[in-house]
């Protein structure tokens, strides 16, 4: 995992709230990946192991079988599992968009109300790559490498707005009061994604199928309630939430 995608995970420097270290590091990582990835270890009696890598390295580790599964928020596309093996979604998020509270889209109300917006979002990502080219006449900036990264160009006015999922929209406004979330879930005017892109799995490298039916195994014991409920825990607990 990046270790820098709260509220999934995010890097923290002692082991309060059931922290994890990393590799090779005085660091600890936690947020909801880390969460879930102790209830599969315990479930299957392993040691969890964190490793911290650049969001575009994780999945070349999964498939030279540096790491054996990659729990970092990922959405399960198509494009993705011609590489690596996903496990059932462990989260379901909803895109969604951030503008500053104050800005000119603070008040849209669905995508047609963002034309001519200046924007950008994480690179390799569904946000980027399937969601920003549906605002009309968007000035997509480049991609950003991190969603720290993306956050700071939106509080820092050099982008009208990002577009994200929903556990990272409700974490980003916590840490940046100043920041508003656009939802526009349910409305026929919001961004056309496809089930799989808001799908949220764990990769595991191709053909290891005993790897994922034991993930699976867990998932399957836990209710779409239990995923929110981690998903609040997770947002309360991040660092820039106090």
């Amino acid at each position: 995992m990046e270790c820098a995608y709260a509220p999934y995970n995010w890097t923290q420097s002692d082991n309060s709230n059931g922290a994890v270290p990393i590799h090779n590091s005085s660091d600890y990582a936690n947020g909801y990946d880390v969460m879930m990835a102790k209830k599969i270890c315990e479930a299957n009696n392993w040691k969890l192991e964190i490793h911290k890598l650049d969001w575009d390295s994780i999945p070349l580790a999964v498939q030279a079988g540096e790491i054996d599964a990659a729990i970092c928020g990922q959405s399960i596309t198509a494009e993705r599992m011609e590489t690596v093996d996903f496990t059932t979604p462990y989260y379901y998020a909803s895109i969604v968009t951030l503008v500053n509270a104050n800005g000119k889209y603070a008040n849209a109300a669905g995508l047609s109300d963002l034309e001519g917006a200046t924007c950008t979002s994480q690179i390799n990502t569904v946000w980027y790559d399937v969601c920003l080219p549906q605002i009309k006449n968007a000035k997509i900036m480049p991609a950003q490498e991190t969603a720290p990264a993306m956050l700071v160009a939106l509080a820092s006015g050099a982008v009208d707005l990002v577009c994200t999922d929903y556990p990272t929209a409700l974490a980003a406004v916590v840490a940046y009061p100043e920041l508003k979330l656009l939802d526009f879930t349910g409305k026929e005017d919001n961004y056309k994604v496809s089930e799989e892109e808001i799908n949220i799995g764990i990769s595991c490298m191709k053909g290891n199928t005993e790897l994922v039916g034991k993930i699976n195994k867990v998932l399957e014991t836990m209710t779409v309630e239990d995923y929110e409920e981690m998903m609040k825990e997770a947002i309360d607990n991040q660092p820039l939430s106090e």
